[in-house]
């Protein structure tokens, strides 16, 4: 399963806010496709599945279905705002190799 960084987790949790809707979560997913095989998709989500495995990090419930939590697991998502830009990033130790976007793994 996934882990947040606290920096992540308030990220998360402001930008829930900004959505106003106490139920959502943030769901994180493996998706086939990308430059290099596998790409990451991260969206606010009101539902889950009875199979997803939830944790919550931080007071931020976290969501990934049972397929992308196997790609997931030890992985950590990360945000960072810098004179580069801002944006999440997720440092995954199951990829064997990713692509300069850093959206895509393999």
């Amino acid at each position: 399963m996934i882990t947040l960084t606290e920096t992540a987790s308030s990220k998360v949790a402001e930008l829930i806010a900004q959505e106003g809707q106490d139920d959502l979560m943030l769901r994180v997913a493996v998706r086939p496709g990308g430059c290099s095989g596998f790409s990451y998709e991260m969206f606010f989500d009101s539902e889950k599945d009875s199979e997803d495995v939830v944790n919550t990090e931080f007071g931020v419930p976290v969501v990934v279905d049972p397929s992308s939590a196997q790609l997931l697991t030890g992985a950590t998502l990360d945000y960072k705002d810098g004179l580069q830009g801002a944006g999440f990033a997720i440092d995954n130790p199951n990829a064997q190799k990713t692509c300069g976007c850093g959206n895509s793994f393999s």
